[in-house]
């Protein structure tokens, strides 16, 4: 049950970067939509954009949506606390529990952090292979607005926040997986 709740950690964790990371992307792009309204003097060069305020969203969006993902390894384990209790038979967290708990967290971590941070390295990658005029197609060069190109695109839109954020953070998990159960280990034996 440590196993299957310590996996559950990584696969539930990766997806709450990534739609952090959206929702923060949603609001700079609905700011800057909202100033180009208001000064369309931007697009001609004449007015400057208020850079500050797209940098005050995206910082304030990482620690509205951040928080969770911060305390979210700590809440999980004293959830996962309650139910060991209730899997031992003698009412207490059994050691095997917690120590399945962070091996195949950290296994499925450092797995899924590899995967996301390969892939979405090589996604990013191909597009900006095929924009290098180097990529041909039955002797032909392909580019920009070709159908492997537009393909590549939506490869680099998933690729990003698969290796700027989602990998990266699956990382820092992993680490608080450690320190926390290190911390916390007097409690369990």
């Amino acid at each position: 049950m440590g196993g299957l709740l310590g996996a559950t950690l990584v696969f539930v964790s990766a997806p709450l970067a990534i739609k952090a990371v959206g929702k923060a992307a949603q609001s700079v792009i609905n700011e800057v939509r909202r100033q180009f309204k208001e000064k369309p003097g931007i697009m001609l060069g004449t007015d400057k954009p208020d850079y500050a305020h797209c940098v005050d969203i995206v910082t304030q969006g990482a620690l509205k949506r951040w928080w969770f993902r911060a305390c979210w390894p700590s809440w999980r384990r004293s959830r996962s606390a309650t139910a060991f209790k209730f899997l031992s038979p003698y009412g207490q967290i059994g050691a095997e529990s917690v120590a399945g708990l962070l091996m195949v967290g950290t296994i499925a971590g450092i797995l899924m952090a590899m995967f996301m941070n390969n892939g979405g390295g090589a996604w990013d990658n191909a597009k900006k292979f095929i924009e290098s005029g180097k990529f041909t197609v039955d002797g032909v060069v392909v580019g920009k607005g070709s159908d492997p190109h537009k393909a590549a695109v939506v490869g680099d839109t998933v690729g990003d926040p698969f290796k700027d954020t989602a990998g990266p953070s699956l990382h820092v998990l992993i680490k608080l997986l450690s320190t926390i159960t290190l911390v916390l280990a007097p409690l369990f034996i």
